[in-house]
């Protein structure tokens, strides 16, 4: 480089291989176990909420000794079971990274009593590995790996790719260049930190089909640790932010009152949906589900005020988003919120489209119910765009972006800036860059943009740009409000990006 330094002649981020959709983003549920605990003792704390075993598990670890592996054991069965046994089609798998091999054999005896006393044998199978012997007060010869599960160190990895095998502990082992696209939560009991963090996260992030929103749930460090950690490496990220659980059932009484769906629909629909007899991809499967939505469809039609209709259709969407998300954390019982995310999932794709040529108008209130999640201090980690580390120089090459390019870009903070008084920073222009991303890997719109006008292209485009926005609320609802709820405001970024995304579509 310019100050004599080696440097690479070309560097493909993180930030941009997670764009490109070649691999997860592990930061995006990142969750401490103090918000893990903040959000699920709302769950004690209202009466409306579930207060099945998994939140009063973690209303009881706080009193307990930090290291006590009977209440994290716990947690952490009671949170796969009721959450992570149901993702990539019931597939998906976890590890658990321990401080040590003495305290992964526990772990594995421990894991080993709980599943075994509630009787969850059938359901859940668990694996160990770490190196060598160790010794125990019950093991005074020590005790391997292969001694506890019954398999050769080298048969192991290829036995975890079973079904039945759900849990693998570990310790040092398999936390670098281990390869299992079913592995979607991690729960973590040691200090992680530089390299070694980047390294052991990084284990969630293959793609598989079917596989959404990675999740880890980090007993021992902070938020801050990780982001040191990420930052030479990684251009941004977000984790999500804490929000009031209470905006579930908040925001349900709005959309009921339109009086689009009724519950013996959705009754209806969650007895096909959910039967494990019927196959769901069948035609007629798939036929029944679209024939019980098409009343509510009807419906939403009938709604004589198009600000109206765009009011359900955003907060139907920003309900799915919310639930999507807060089910990570809390295991709800409640199955009336199931049975009306898998409803509304169908529902929120099948309603009609229309040509929204003027922005869409929310007043505040409404933007705020709706949009503005609450920001404490568990708020989003933003990884600053373009902050160096002796191991990845400057990281301007991984966007594949000419320098004009690049330019171009950057000024839209600095014309909304002078033009708007807002006062947005660099890690503000990330979420832009995030924007254009998304919608430039838009089927739709490549496709559009290839056979039609610009004028025409914007007719396929407002819509498109509406629904990014709605998906990224959580990442910036600052921004997001500012679009939705300021016509003039809403009118220049929304220009900005068609014609950006119809320019670079076309090149």
């Amino acid at each position: 480089d310019e100050n004599g330094k080696p440097a690479p002649f070309h560097l493909y981020s993180m930030r941009q291989a997670i764009e490109e959709g070649f691999i997860k983003d592990v930061l995006l549920n990142y969750t401490t176990y103090e918000l893990y605990y903040k959000l699920s003792k709302a769950i004690e704390d209202d009466p409306k909420l579930n207060r099945g075993k998994a939140s009063k598990a973690i209303g009881k670890y706080v009193s307990l000794h930090p290291h006590n592996l009977a209440q994290k054991t716990e947690i952490i069965i009671e949170h796969f079971r009721q959450v992570v046994s149901k993702k990539i089609g019931g597939k998906a798998k976890a590890m658990v990274v321990c401080s040590s091999r003495l305290h992964a054999k526990r772990y594995y005896e421990e894991f080993e009593r709980y599943i075994k006393a509630m009787g969850y044998e059938k359901d859940i199978k668990i694996l160990v590995a770490f190196s060598g012997k160790v010794i125990d007060d019950n093991a005074p010869d020590g005790v391997s790996e292969p001694n506890l599960t019954g398999y050769s160190e080298k048969e192991l990895p290829n036995v975890f790719e079973k079904n039945e095998y759900k849990i693998l502990i570990v310790a040092d082992k398999y936390q670098t260049g281990f390869d299992q696209p079913l592995l979607h939560t991690m729960y973590v009991d040691k200090k992680l930190s530089g390299v070694k963090a980047v390294q052991t996260l990084s284990r969630l992030n293959r793609n598989h089909p079917g596989k959404e929103n990675p999740f880890v749930l980090d007993f021992v460090n902070d938020r801050e640790t990780i982001l040191a950690s990420f930052q030479p490496y990684y251009e941004v990220t977000t984790v999500k932010e804490e929000t009031d659980v209470n905006h579930l059932y908040d925001l349900k009484g709005k959309l009921d009152e339109f009086l689009v769906y009724w519950v013996q629909e959705i009754d209806e629909f969650a007895n096909i949906y959910f039967d494990p007899e019927v196959k769901q991809n069948s035609a007629v499967h798939q036929k029944r589900l679209y024939a019980i939505t098409d009343k509510a469809v009807e419906r939403y039609k009938a709604i004589e005020k198009e600000e109206k209709q765009d009011e359900f259709k955003k907060g139907l969407r920003t309900w799915t988003n919310l639930y999507a998300f807060l089910a990570q954390i809390m295991p709800f019982t409640d199955t009336e919120f199931e049975k009306f995310y898998a409803y509304a999932k169908l529902l929120q794709t099948r309603l009609p489209r229309r040509n929204l040529s003027d922005t869409v108008h929310l007043d505040d209130e409404l933007a705020l119910e709706y949009y503005r999640l609450q920001k404490i201090k568990e708020g989003a980690i933003v990884l600053e765009k373009g902050e160096e580390g002796e191991l990845s120089g400057t990281s301007e090459a991984g966007l594949k972006r000419s320098k004009k390019e690049e330019a171009h870009l950057s000024e839209i903070i600095d014309v909304l800036n002078e033009r708007f008084g807002t006062e947005f920073d660099e890690a503000d222009r990330l979420f832009f860059d995030q924007i254009e991303a998304e919608l430039m890997e838009d089927e739709t719109l490549q496709k559009q943009a290839k056979v039609n006008r610009l004028d025409t292209f914007k007719f396929a485009f407002d819509d498109n740009f509406i629904d990014v926005l709605i998906s990224r609320v959580e990442q910036n609802s600052e921004i997001v409000d500012k679009i939705l709820t300021n016509k003039a405001f809403g009118d220049w970024v929304k220009d900005f990006y068609m014609k950006r995304t119809y320019s670079r579509l076309n090149q």
